[in-house]
């Protein structure tokens, strides 16, 4: 599978339903690199996939002779393999923000997202998952008002984490109704129709949006 069309030698492992694997395919999609997409189950990874990565998971890069897994040093690795459009600001407080806002968006979103799409865990906790989860979001709402980006003016690969969790709202029953949540129910229709995100799309998280 192509996501862009400039030349690579680059194979992703990706899980057609992971977020994480998802943010890696909207930046290269972002940056309009080739690559050579494997889809993976994550249930049942392929044992090539134990050749590259000692942990078995997925997202997992390869370019030529390097391997790398975890998906924010892959897109790291990759704005600056492929630097237009730069995904991180220039400057080091700049860039020292954005990677703290993708620390807490892991922790205050993903670990309570991942349980939901797997459920995995008793009613209760899954529950609260979704509680904590919508009160998180709800509460950071208002600062979507403020920029077209996620704290910023640009595009950057904050918006590539967040993007993929906001996609999957729907499929954990999460709906955000409220008033205080428009201004991020409009930065998620801006998300979703950016051409970047269409293309990142797998077949499986297409039918997550329907």
């Amino acid at each position: 599978m192509n996501l862009g069309d400039r030349q690579s030698s680059m194979l992703l492992y990706s899980d057609p339903e992971d977020q994480y694997s998802h943010r890696v395919r909207m930046m290269l999609a972002e940056k309009g690199v080739i690559v050579d997409l494997v889809d993976v189950d994550g249930a049942n990874p392929p044992s090539e996939l134990a050749d590259h990565n000692p942990y078995n998971t997925v997202p997992t890069l390869t370019d030529r002779d390097l391997v790398l897994y975890d998906a924010n040093i892959i897109m790291e690795y990759l704005d600056e393999r492929f630097p237009h459009p730069p995904l991180l600001p220039v400057y080091p407080v700049q860039r020292a923000l954005s990677r703290l806002w993708i620390y807490r968006i892991e922790k205050e979103w993903s670990s309570k997202l991942d349980p939901l799409i797997a459920g995995r865990g008793s009613e209760a906790s899954l529950q609260q998952a979704k509680n904590d989860l919508r009160a998180n979001l709800s509460a950071t709402a208002p600062i979507f008002s403020q920029k077209p980006f996620f704290m910023n003016e640009e595009f950057t690969l904050v918006d590539c984490c967040v993007a993929p969790i906001l996609w999957r709202l729907k499929a954990a029953g999460i709906v955000l109704r409220d008033r205080r949540s428009r201004p991020l129910r409009n930065y998620m229709q801006r998300m979703f129709e950016r051409d970047s995100f269409r293309k990142s799309l797998s077949e499986a998280e297409l039918e997550m949006g329907e």
